[in-house]
């Protein structure tokens, strides 16, 4: 017993040490939370942008598109960049210029200087996100990484769940400008701590960086998520879409077959043969397009299907965004104790009972059904989301913790795009195809977008069936 034990311990060592673990994570949870209120919260405020500029719905969909843009271009650039400057710089540096960039897009004197403020703010989130998974993975122990992952989820779960509703009011009594003003606050003190409590984690380095790469990783990211984003406007078969995507592709192909034959890789890619980390990996990708696809379709479904008033459809959502932000939490400690697999073969299932719900809902639908249909799908789906993530962080080990954080939060932002615009395309086919009102209309075709998610979470419960999360007291990979 005594030999088991001597065993064990070493297993459940820290990574890295360092003083106040908790508050070194301060700067990157805040920082993490703004970046998605961000990503989340200005859907409501286009109508007001597009009376304050006179520009038309396509034109300020890109206040949203290129956030994500830059996000999805630097994400996969952060395992590199880590591994040149230290952890502290990468943060103070990813809050400053957010910190400038929401200035910037207060003070916009016009659309093109509110759009360039937005992209500034897409650097700073896609530096801040897979950074902080990168970080807990070192500095707390593995026994407790459900746990800090579970919170983390919360903080970024959160942040979308309240985003409409507090942009409401923002816009109620305020202008839109405020929206931006609103985040400083928050970023200054994530700055505060990053300066006074977050140390450097990991090892510097500096390996050669390979020009070519960096520039397919641009061009391909960007080209998929632009792609996505265009089929909302133009239709799948469109020469917009379908040219972006393909260059897309072709090129991500072509940077990925360079990044397994580099000796220095700009991201490590030899971690997707690790099975516990693909396979977690799938189920986060899934899930998150699982919750996308349906806070998309939900709001529209809502205001146009049922006919409910835009300032009621924040707070019948609200609840379900709680739910979601807290049944994260939770989900992140059941991994602790009970591994990934059973938590998320049950989330998926409850997710199921509440896809079916809204796939049934009809435009004559009550307001606590609607709800609880919600509810259902976010308690379920999450449930899922941390034990999954923690899973695949787990399965590597700390040298590869960087990349796989990288890929993790990449894939997310790039099947986030491709769940929102696939899910719009499965709505306007089932508008289009239905007859008699409009409100009858938009039921149906919001029907076809939940069959969308109802097919992801099939494929979702298939991938989940081999997970093999590790409990406490199973070996973990560590770096001597």
């Amino acid at each position: 017993m005594e030999n088991v034990e001597s065993q064990a311990r070493p297993q459940m060592a820290v990574r890295h040490r360092v003083r106040h673990p908790k508050l070194a994570m301060v700067s990157m949870l805040l920082g993490a939370f703004v970046g998605m209120f961000s990503e989340t919260s200005l859907n409501i405020a286009l109508p007001k942008l597009g009376e304050a500029f006179g520009m038309s719905a396509a034109t300020l969909q890109w206040l949203v598109t290129g956030y994500m843009l830059v996000i999805g271009i630097i994400m996969p650039l952060s395992s590199i960049i880590a591994k040149w400057f230290s952890t502290r710089k990468i943060i103070i540096f990813a809050l400053v210029i957010f910190i400038l960039g929401s200035i910037i897009s207060a003070l916009a004197p016009s659309f093109a200087v509110l759009l360039a403020g937005r992209m500034i703010q897409g650097i700073g989130t896609g530096l801040i996100l897979p950074l902080m998974f990168a970080v807990a993975m070192q500095i707390f122990p593995p026994e407790k990484l459900g746990a800090v992952n579970g919170t983390m989820a919360l903080v970024i779960m959160f942040a979308p769940a309240i985003g409409p509703t507090l942009t409401g009011v923002i816009l109620g009594v305020a202008s839109w400008r405020w929206i931006f003003w609103f985040f400083l606050p928050f970023l200054v003190i994530a700055l505060l701590f990053a300066i006074f409590e977050l140390e450097n984690v990991g090892e510097l380095t500096k390996p050669h960086v390979d020009g070519l790469s960096i520039v397919e990783s641009i061009i391909g990211f960007s080209g998929i998520v632009a792609g996505a984003s265009l089929a909302s406007r133009y239709g799948w078969g469109s020469w917009q879409t379908l040219g972006s995507l393909i260059v897309g592709i072709v090129v991500l192909a072509a940077y990925a077959r360079r990044q397994l034959h580099l000796a220095n890789p700009i991201l490590n890619l030899q971690v997707l043969k690790n099975k516990d980390f693909t396979v977690g990996t799938l189920v986060v990708m899934l899930d998150f397009a699982i919750i996308l696809s349906a806070m998309y379709l939900m709001p529209q479904y809502i205001q146009n299907g049922v006919g409910i008033a835009v300032a009621l459809t924040g707070a019948i959502m609200l609840p379900g965004g709680i739910v979601n932000a807290v049944t994260s939490a939770v989900a992140g400690r059941m991994y602790d104790n009970i591994g990934a697999k059973k938590p998320a073969l049950v989330g998926l299932v409850i997710a199921l009972v509440g896809a079916l719900m809204l796939a049934v809902a009809s435009d004559h639908a009550k307001i606590g059904y609607i709800i609880a249909a919600h509810v259902i799908l976010m308690i379920g789906a999450p449930l899922a989301m941390s034990p999954a993530q923690t899973a695949a962080l787990n399965a590597l080990s700390g040298r590869e913790a960087g990349d796989g954080s990288t890929i993790l939060n990449t894939v997310q932002q790039v099947i986030g795009a491709l769940a929102t615009a696939l899910a719009t395309s499965c709505l306007e086919l089932g508008r289009h195809a239905a007859r008699g009102s409009a409100q009858a209309r938009f039921t149906a075709g919001a029907h076809v977008g939940f069959y969308f998610t109802l097919a992801l979470i099939i494929i979702a419960l298939v991938v989940a069936t081999q997970l093999k999360g590790r409990p406490v007291g199973h070996s973990i990979k560590l770096d001597k």
